[in-house]
C-alpha cells in the first residue's frame, strides 16, 4: 500500500513539474508585448519578484527535507526563469519603475532571504528547521498566489483583461490541483494548503476573463453602433431637396466644370457659354 502511494506521489510531482514548467513560461507573450512596446507600462514586477523568492525558499526547503528531489528540480528551473524576468522588467522600465525594483529585491531576495538562511541555521536544528522554514515557505507561496491580486484589481477597475493573460491563470490552478496531491500524499501540509489558496484564485481570474472579455466585445459593438446611424443619416440627406444655387454660383461651377475640357473638345465651351447666357437670362426672368 505504501508503495503505491509511493507512485502516486511520484506521479503528481511529475506532473506538477510538468505543469509549473508551462506556468513559469506563460507570461512570455506578456514580455513579449514589453519587448513591442519597447515600456513596462501597464505590467508590475511584483509577482515576478515574489515567484523567484518562492522558488528559493522551496529550494531550500527541499534540502532540508527527503524524497523532495521533484521540488528542487522544478524550482531551480523556477528561479532561473524568473531571475530571467526581472532583468528584462528592469531594462525596459522607466526609472521609477525599476528604483522601486531593485529595492523589492534587495528587501526579499538579499536581505530577506539571507536573513531566514541566518537565522534558521544558527537558531535552530534537525527537525523544528525545517518544520520553521516550511511555515515560511507556506506564508511566501500564499503570497505568489495573491500578488495576482493586483492585477485583478486592474482588470475591475479599467474593466479590461489586456493585462491579465489567460493562459497563466489555466496553468497556477492545474498547477494549484498537482502540487494539492503532492502534498497530501507526501503528508506535507506545508506544500498542500497553499495550493488550495491557489486553486481558488486561479479559477476567480478565469471567472473575471470570460466576464470581461464578453464586455469588451459588447462595447465595441455599441462603439460601431453611431456609425452606422451616421450613414443612414447620409442617406436621408440625400433625398432632400438641395439649396437654390445663386447665379454666381453657377457661373463658378460651369468654369469649373469647362478646365476638366481638353483641347479635343474645345469647341464645346461656345455651347457651355451660350448655356451660361440661357441660364442668366432665365434668373434675370425669375427675379
Amino acid at each position: 500500500m505504501a508503495g503505491f502511494s509511493d507512485h502516486w506521489t511520484f506521479a503528481f510531482g511529475v506532473l506538477g513539474n510538468i505543469i509549473s514548467f508551462f506556468v513559469f513560461l506563460s507570461p512570455l507573450p506578456t514580455f513579449y508585448n514589453i519587448y513591442k512596446k519597447k515600456s513596462t507600462e501597464g505590467y508590475q514586477s511584483i509577482p515576478y519578484v515574489v515567484a523567484l523568492f518562492s522558488a528559493m525558499l522551496w529550494i531550500y526547503y527541499a534540502f532540508l527535507k527527503t524524497n523532495t528531489t521533484l521540488l528542487v528540480t522544478i524550482n531551480t528551473f523556477g528561479c532561473f526563469i524568473e531571475t530571467l524576468y526581472v532583468g528584462f522588467y528592469l531594462f525596459y522600465a522607466p526609472k521609477k519603475a525599476r528604483v522601486q525594483t531593485i529595492k523589492l529585491l534587495l528587501l526579499l531576495v538579499v536581505g530577506g532571504f539571507g536573513a531566514i538562511i541566518l537565522i534558521t541555521q544558527f537558531l535552530f536544528k534537525g527537525a523544528i528547521r525545517a518544520q520553521i522554514v516550511g511555515w515560511i515557505c507556506l506564508v511566501f507561496s500564499l503570497c505568489v498566489f495573491v500578488a495576482p491580486l493586483c492585477i485583478v484589481r486592474q482588470v475591475i477597475k479599467t474593466k479590461s483583461v489586456e493585462y491579465m493573460p489567460f493562459l497563466l491563470s489555466v496553468f497556477l490552478t492545474l498547477s494549484a490541483v498537482m502540487w494539492f496531491f503532492y502534498g497530501l500524499l507526501l503528508k506535507d501540509f506545508n506544500i498542500a494548503i497553499p495550493n488550495v489558496l491557489g486553486f481558488i484564485f486561479g479559477i476567480l481570474q478565469m471567472i473575471l476573463y470570460v466576464m470581461y472579455n464578453k464586455k469588451e466585445k459588447v462595447v465595441i459593438k455599441e462603439q460601431n453602433l453611431p456609425e452606422l446611424k451616421d450613414h443612414v443619416i447620409i442617406i436621408e440627406d440625400d433625398k432632400k431637396k438641395l439649396p437654390e444655387l445663386s447665379e454666381e454660383q453657377i457661373i463658378n461651377i460651369i468654369k469649373l466644370g469647362s478646365l476638366v475640357y481638353s483641347d479635343k473638345n474645345y469647341g464645346n465651351l461656345t455651347e457651355v457659354a451660350k448655356n451660361d447666357k440661357a441660364i442668366s437670362k432665365l434668373q434675370t426672368l425669375e427675379a
